[in-house]
Order: C-alpha cells, then sequence, then structure tokens
C-alpha cells in the first residue's frame, strides 16, 4: 500500500500511539482489501465502541472506556487514551431510548453503561446521533464525497440517492477511520465499481411504501451483492420511499448500491447507469414476484398481535405526521403494545407539533436512539409482532423468535387498534 508522507508519520507515531495503531489497522485492512492507498474521509458512521453496551454483551460496570476501544475497535491489547476524533464522526444506533429505558426492559446497570458510555464519546467528540438514518438530520454527504459508514440501510441511501462514496465498514474500520481522517480506496469508492451490473424491468406499478418494500426486498435476493438498475418505475420515489426499498434490498441481500434511470445522481439513462455496457443479467418484478416477496416476509400464523413496531429504518417526520392522523381519536388494543421509532432530533420535532401527544394519547410509545432488532429491546412476552418495515419482519423472528405481520402502515395502525391482523396483500 501506497501511503503518503503525511500517513507515514502518523504510521511512525508523530501524532501519538492511538493514530498510529488506528493508522496499522487501516493498512492491514487495506493490504487484504487489495486496496492500493488510502483516501481522505471526514465523514464517518460507526458505532463508536465495539461492545456496545446491550443484553447481548454487558461491560462490566467499572470498564476502562479507552482500554474497550483500544482492544476492540483498535484491535491492540495496549492501553490507549484515545485523543479526540479527528474526522466529523457520528454514532449510530444506541441500545436503549434514554426516556422509555424501564419499558424496553433494560436494566439500571446497562444504562449506566450507556450513559458511560455516552460521557466517552463526547469527551472524544463522536457525535451522538443514535440513529440509522445520519441523513435524516443533519449528515447529508455532498455528491462524489468518500465517508467510512456502517449500517446497510445508511449506506445503500448515501450511495444511490446522495451519490456520496461509501462501503459497508465496520466497528473498526470505522472507529479507525475517525481517528486519522482516511479510509481504504477500494469498492464503491472507485468510479468504475459502481456501475450496475443487473437490469431488473419493473412490470407493475409501485407507488406505496408497502411496495418499494416489497420490490427492494425481492430485488436483494435476486442480486444479493450486485448493483441493480431498475427501469419502469413511473411514480417518483422520495425520502421515505427510497428508505424502506433500501433497507429492504441491503436486509434480503447485501445491496450497497442500485439506480433509478433518472432518478438517482448517477443514472440519468439506462446507459449512463451501465457505463454503456450489456447488464450480466436481465430481471423482470411482475404480479408473481410481489406475492412472493409479501409471502416470504409474513411469516406469522396467529392473527393475534402482541406488539406493534413502526419505524425501521427511523421514521421521518412526515411518517409521524401521518401515524398520527391514522392515531388520532382511536386507542390501541389492550393487548396490544404500539412502539414508533424515530431519531431523537426527530421526536423532538414531533414532540412541537403534537404528534407525539396523539400518539401517547392512543397508547402508543414514541421511541428514539434504539430498535427491536439492534438493541434487542422490545415488551415482555412477545409472540406475534406486526410492522411496516421489510427490514425487521426478515430479521424479528431469526434475532427474537417472533412471528411477523407485515404491510402497509394503514394496516399495520389499524391492526393496532384491533389487537388483531386485518391486512392483506391487495388491500
Amino acid at each position: 500500500m501506497q501511503l503518503t508522507d503525511a500517513e507515514k508519520r502518523i504510521l511512525d507515531g508523530a501524532e501519538g500511539p492511538a493514530r498510529a495503531a488506528a493508522m496499522r489497522l487501516l493498512v492491514r485492512y487495506g493490504t487484504v482489501l487489495g486496496a492500493e492507498r488510502l483516501v481522505e474521509t471526514n465523514n464517518v458512521c460507526g458505532g463508536a465502541v465495539g461492545t456496545l453496551p446491550n443484553r447481548r454483551n454487558v461491560l462490566p460496570p467499572d470498564a476502562d472506556m479507552d482500554a474497550v476501544y483500544s482492544l476492540m475497535n483498535l484491535d491492540s491489547d495496549e492501553r490507549f487514551e484515545i485523543p479526540p476524533v479527528k474526522a466529523n464522526t457520528w454514532k449510530l444506533i444506541e441500545a436503549m431510548d434514554p426516556e422509555h429505558w424501564a419499558a424496553q426492559g433494560v436494566s439500571a446497570a446497562t444504562k449506566a453503561l450507556v450513559e458511560k458510555n455516552a460521557a466517552f464519546c463526547n469527551r472524544v467528540g463522536i457525535n451522538r446521533c443514535n440513529t440509522c438514518t445520519p441523513y435524516q438530520v443533519g449528515n447529508v454527504p455532498v455528491f462524489g464525497e468518500h465517508c467510512a459508514w456502517m449500517e446497510s440501510s445508511a449506506v445503500v441511501y448515501v450511495n444511490s440517492i446522495l451519490g456520496a462514496r461509501t462501503n459497508v465498514e465496520g466497528a473498526q474500520s470505522t472507529a479507525a477511520a475517525s481517528l486519522v481522517g482516511r479510509i481504504p480506496y477500494w469498492g464503491l469508492h472507485i468510479p468504475e465499481n459502481r456501475l450496475a451490473t443487473h437490469h431488473v424491468e419493473v412490470e407493475i406499478e409501485i407507488d406505496d411504501m408497502m411496495d418499494w418494500g416489497l420490490l427492494g426486498y425481492w430485488v436483494g435476493e435476486q442480486v444479493q451483492e450486485a448493483i441493480p438498475v431498475l427501469t419502469g418505475l413511473t411514480h417518483a420515489g422520495e425520502l421515505r420511499k427510497f428508505k424502506h426499498f433500501g433497507a429492504a434490498a441491503a436486509t434480503s441481500g447485501a445491496v450497497e448500491m442500485y439506480h433509478v434511470p433518472g432518478m438517482t445522481p448517477e443514472a440519468p439513462t439506462l446507459e449512463a447507469a451501465t457505463g454503456g455496457h450489456r447488464p450480466a443479467v436481465t430481471l423482470r418484478y411482475g404480479a408473481a414476484e410481489r406475492r412472493e416477496a409479501y409471502q416470504h416476509l409474513n411469516s406469522a400464523t396467529d392473527p393475534d398481535i402482541d406488539f406493534i413496531m413502526l419505524g425501521c429504518p427511523h421514521n421521518s417526520l412526515d411518517q409521524l405526521r401521518l401515524i398520527a392522523r391514522l392515531l388520532e381519536g382511536k386507542r390501541v388494543s389492550a393487548n396490544t403494545d404500539l412502539w414508533i421509532f424515530t431519531p431523537n432530533a426527530i421526536r423532538t420535532v414531533a414532540r412541537s407539533m403534537g404528534y407525539e401527544a396523539i400518539i401517547e394519547k392512543a397508547g402508543g410509545k414514541l421511541m428514539s436512539d434504539s430498535c427491536p432488532a439492534l438493541s434487542r429491546v422490545s415488551p415482555a412476552d412477545v409472540k406475534v409482532v406486526a410492522t411496516d418495515s421489510a427490514k425487521q419482519a426478515h430479521y424479528l423472528p431469526a434475532t427474537l423468535g417472533y412471528q411477523v405481520w407485515f404491510g402497509r402502515v394503514e394496516e399495520v395502525i389499524a391492526s393496532a387498534v384491533a389487537g388483531r391482523w386485518v391486512g392483506r396483500l391487495d388491500a
């Protein structure tokens, strides 16, 4: 790997042992990947500390966070005092909601560790946005900007919709990048690697968010790690629809980027999306494929619902407005818990707009910073869940053992009120 003089000085310890360890990690990482050099980045989104304190992995109360970071994030048995981050760095999902942690089943000991982790982030300058959608709360990289981001649903959004450049990074590579402002130049940082290889011809109307989720889920299963270009979409996408499409495609497959001619920035035409090459594979998505995806996501057999989960990826303000409108004047079934997830910054606005009050009056809770799949938080004794998220419908049966119903947000809210699933594919 070819390093610049500035990078060599960091590697040699000129900026301290922690930054030297971070540079060593990136050099090893990049060498394995076949990267010939590093690229500068000033936009990092990661997990902050590799041992996120939740019910899967709880640190001892006296944990030294610098030592934890040195070991888990910089792969070093030597303890370093972690200096302030060099790159603009944002923390992704947290282990709990700071207000509703007790309702989520989080212990006081775990809460204390979350707060200790927060203090560490504050000290080194890691912005605690605590959301899987940092682009909704101020971190909006510009076209062509090199980033180092974790979180598959965020990566596919910024690559595809914003035209920024990042691979799906991990806790270690993002931690190292935050300290030295560099990431290996490989994969989707390289322009020719961003061209579409698979063509998906959409033969049916795709408009509401459920259909964007179903399409994304089917596309991800078909193309896996490849880059698809979709034609035949007649309704313009928008943030919440592209957000759910990309999250679904990254969940059922490993899609990190896609193109929609005329909608995404690197694809004014089909020819531009493919670089003028014939796609390796052409696929067609019609009514049969839509039904296949819907049936796959609906794993439940019991119509009685214990838990309603909305907000994966985290809900936007317009989604909260719709949910509040659907709940106004209604009451959630006594047998059902309704939890809605959004970034804390958006919750603040939703609170001022009165949306949270409507949700709470109906018997729901508006939560931030966490989600059931990643933070492993949910009400007690849940067996059956309903959600409008293809990502949660995919993960919850495996991670928490729940039966899951998937459908439109209107159907999910109606089911919350009824306490039973009322959705169907062609409602």
